[in-house]
């Protein structure tokens, strides 16, 4: 599975002018899952997610998790993360895993950032979202598990 993770100061997603999700504080996660991935993937990818330590200390330093501040996750499924532009400039996506499964990892993936004891807010699966965010720092890591 792959991952951006944006620490935020704020962020949401609407779905036809409606608001389905919203945190203050914490991160953005776009997640796709690609093919070959399995629900233990998407386990460990929660687990580096909820362990990155992103958020900064008393001194400055980025050394605190997710878990450390009590933060929100907005977690948003994004299939475009496995685009390939290898072969010119329309991006392909048959890394992406099928709907179905992909549908399912990314349940998955929320599950298990609830069971580290997160808050989860959530997109909706293959829906067309506007997603509106404010990137603290800015702080963007990429992550594959």
């Amino acid at each position: 599975m792959r991952a951006v993770i944006q620490r935020v100061s704020e962020a949401s997603v609407r779905i036809a002018g409606e608001t389905v999700g919203a945190i203050g504080p914490g991160m953005m996660v776009l997640v796709c899952a690609m093919q070959g991935d399995t629900p233990a993937a998407a386990d460990r990818l929660a687990a580096r997610v909820a362990r990155l330590r992103i958020f900064k200390d008393e001194a400055g330093k980025m050394n605190r998790s997710i878990l450390d501040t009590g933060g929100a996750v907005l977690a948003v499924s994004q299939f475009t993360l496995a685009a390939d532009t290898s072969r010119g400039n329309r991006p392909g996506f048959s890394a992406a895993a099928d709907p179905e499964t992909g549908a399912a990892l990314y349940e998955r993936f929320k599950a298990a950032l609830r069971a580290e004891g997160l808050r989860v807010e959530q997109g909706r699966f293959g829906a067309d979202m506007q997603v509106a965010l404010v990137n603290d720092g800015p702080v963007t890591i990429w992550l594959e598990a």
